[in-house]
């Protein structure tokens, strides 16, 4: 069954994507908006709670910003914060992400398991670029960070076979790749598909542009939102780029 959540005057709450620390809006709006956000993935049945460390996550935005090489990012403060947020909760104990660009979105999900932010023990956390000199970057980058024993793995791959050929469990996987060929995020469903097998209930999926790139994914949000696939989708409008958030 899928499910919308909205933020008020979510189309004016817009980033410049080569100034990823600027703050956009006062902190307690953003921790407002987040909050019920988190809220709503607890009614819908994604979440057990809503609840997660802020001032660990304060520490989290506060190493990334001195210590990560970022060109440009899509991911706004407050995805920054909801990414942190539902895998502080959730605990994955094994989280995939696939399309790290140059790492800012894996940390924005792996910043709960490793770095200042840790908030739980995880298992292993994976990302996969398949540009070679942004894995490079993002392999700087999250080196930064202490892993204290988590198997951290930043892999210059190809999603679509790396998941295929994955044995074991993902307890959460993240989506934000692009296609080759100008076919850009309508690449999701086969990379959910190819990682599929690897899903158990109640792992989570998080496709980011379920906004901006709502025509592209088209496929992909028909598929999540079978209720005969999954178990519950939630279309997380957050931003003008948005999160769809899928249990299986």
């Amino acid at each position: 069954m899928a499910h919308r959540f909205e933020a008020e005057n979510w189309q004016q709450y817009v980033m410049n994507w080569h100034d990823p620390h600027r703050q956009l809006e006062a902190t307690g709006r953003e921790i407002a908006i987040v909050n019920s956000a988190l809220d709503s993935l607890v009614t819908h049945g994604v979440l057990p709670h809503s609840r997660y460390d802020m001032d660990k996550f304060d520490a989290h935005r506060a190493a990334v910003r001195e210590r990560f090489d970022i060109p440009w990012t899509a991911i706004t403060p407050r995805m920054q914060r909801l990414l942190y947020g539902i895998n502080a909760i959730s605990q994955p104990s094994t989280m995939v992400a696939v399309g790290v660009f140059c790492g800012n979105t894996f940390v924005s999900n792996a910043g709960a398991a490793i770095g200042p932010g840790t908030s739980y023990r995880a298992e292993r956390v994976v990302g996969l670029e398949i540009r070679q000199g942004e894995a490079d970057r993002a392999r700087r980058n999250v080196g930064t960070l202490e892993s204290d024993g988590v198997d951290v793995q930043i892999l210059g791959e190809d999603g679509g076979p790396w998941l295929a050929a994955y044995q074991g469990t993902v307890d959460l996987l993240y989506l934000d790749a692009d296609g080759p060929k100008g076919t850009g995020k309508s690449i999701y469903l086969a990379l959910l598909q190819a990682g599929e097998h690897a899903l158990r209930p109640g792992s989570v999926v998080l496709a980011h542009n379920s906004v901006n790139s709502a025509r592209q994914l088209a496929d992909y949000l028909t598929y999540v939102r079978d209720p005969d696939r999954f178990t519950t989708s939630v279309n997380m409008v957050v931003d003008d780029q948005g999160l769809e958030v899928t249990l299986v």
